[in-house]
């Protein structure tokens, strides 16, 4: 049942991401900045840490199916950066500070050369 909640959720979150992102591309073609990627990840981030604080407070109570649906199908879907987010949040506030730069600076700086390897490596010449 978990499984099937986390697909049904990754696909309502990605459907909901390329919407969004879709529509503020659109209603700013003069600008290059990636508007729509920003207000998704932003906005992902300000609903996980939400939910995460409602259910840390027990003002919201969700079993596992629900949890999986809302954590890792919906908001996973919609963007990996809101976990990131929470997870880097939860060691700076669990006294891992150390953890929690780090974090930052092996996914910030690890995805960017991972991307640029990536890159590289797709454009070469077979």
């Amino acid at each position: 049942m978990t499984w099937i909640a986390v697909a049904v959720g990754g696909a309502l979150g990605s459907l909901a991401r390329h919407g969004v992102n879709s529509l503020l591309q659109a209603r700013s073609l003069a600008v290059q900045f990636p508007v729509g990627t920003l207000a998704v990840n932003l906005f992902g981030c300000l609903v996980i840490g939400l939910v995460a604080g409602l259910l840390a407070s027990d003002r919201l109570v969700l079993r596992t199916p629900s949890r999986e649906f809302v954590f890792g199908g919906l908001l996973g879907g919609f963007t990996t950066f809101s976990s990131f987010g929470l997870e880097t949040l939860l060691l700076a506030r669990g006294d891992s500070a150390g953890q929690a730069t780090l974090n930052v600076a092996a996914q910030v700086l690890g995805g960017l050369v991972a991307a640029w390897c990536g890159y590289q490596l797709g454009g070469r010449s077979a």
